[in-house]
């Protein structure tokens, strides 16, 4: 453990979740921990922010370092995901510094497949990204409040070592799905890429008793995969794989952006 290395933890299931307290812990391993997580649950926010309303910070008791582990310090706040990001990471930016590390989890639920695209959990790596601060989303395949987190602290470790070695390029976060099974039968880690996929029947039209309509968002995952797509995150969590996905900051397509430059003849 390096006290000098200095990492920010945020999540989106907020700070009461399991999920961030068992992190914040096994980051301490690694330096000083700052935690700013949500004061109540904000998945699905992915990368907005709070500009209509002021945010209420608190203080979260501190922990002192100790001979093998970074001190922790940590506050909620009534904001988003992302907001937590920026305002952990401004106040480093405050103190003449930015942190080595951001860790975004444990997220309580997968965020493979098209649910990258709406997490909470990216939405605050992404943040991270933005600032060239390498960032990690950490999500374990089940929403239950207690999962066995054995084998997502055991693998976190492992790419967590391997992101402080060898650095991820700057505006690239990395988003890690865990499969929900017992350590000793998870199969390994793989580099995968985002799969194909979307929810469909999303809402759950009611009526009041006195007639007025309201919807909850309920959904069924459609899988747009062929059966066995060697590559594709969601399946490889499915088949008992941690699934590691680069996701990038920059979203240009520059393939169609050069095609639809040269088919639309902008200059003519």
């Amino acid at each position: 453990m390096s006290g000098k290395r200095e990492i920010l933890v945020v999540n989106d299931d907020g700070y009461q979740a399991l999920g961030i307290r068992v992190l914040a812990q096994m980051m301490r391993e690694y330096g000083n921990v700052t935690v700013v997580a949500p004061r109540e649950p904000q998945s699905g926010r992915s990368v907005s922010l709070t500009l209509d309303r002021p945010m209420m910070i608190d203080k979260i008791p501190p922990e002192p370092a100790t001979r093998s582990l970074g001190s922790l310090r940590g506050y909620t706040l009534t904001g988003t995901p992302a907001d937590c990001a920026k305002l952990g990471i401004n106040g480093f930016l405050m103190e003449g510094r930015l942190p080595d590390l951001l860790v975004s989890g444990i997220n309580h639920g997968s965020n493979a497949s098209a649910a990258a695209v709406y997490s909470g959990t990216l939405g605050a790596a992404e943040e991270g990204a933005i600032y060239g601060i390498p960032s990690i989303g950490l999500s374990i395949n089940t929403h239950d409040d207690a999962p066995d987190f054995e084998g997502t602290l055991y693998y976190g470790r492992k790419i967590i070592d391997w992101v402080l070695s060898d650095g991820i390029k700057r505006g690239i976060y990395l988003n890690v799905n865990v499969p929900a099974i017992p350590k000793d039968r998870i199969r390994g880690v793989r580099m995968a890429r985002q799969g194909a996929g979307r929810w469909v029947k999303e809402f759950d039209h009611r009526i009041t008793l006195r007639g007025k309509h309201y919807f909850w968002m309920v959904g069924e995952f459609e899988d747009q995969e062929p059966i066995g797509a060697p590559d594709a995150d969601h399946h490889l969590v499915d088949n008992g794989f941690v699934a590691i996905v680069p996701h990038r900051v920059d979203t240009t397509d520059y393939e169609e952006l050069e095609r639809l430059r040269d088919n639309w003849k902008l200059d003519q």
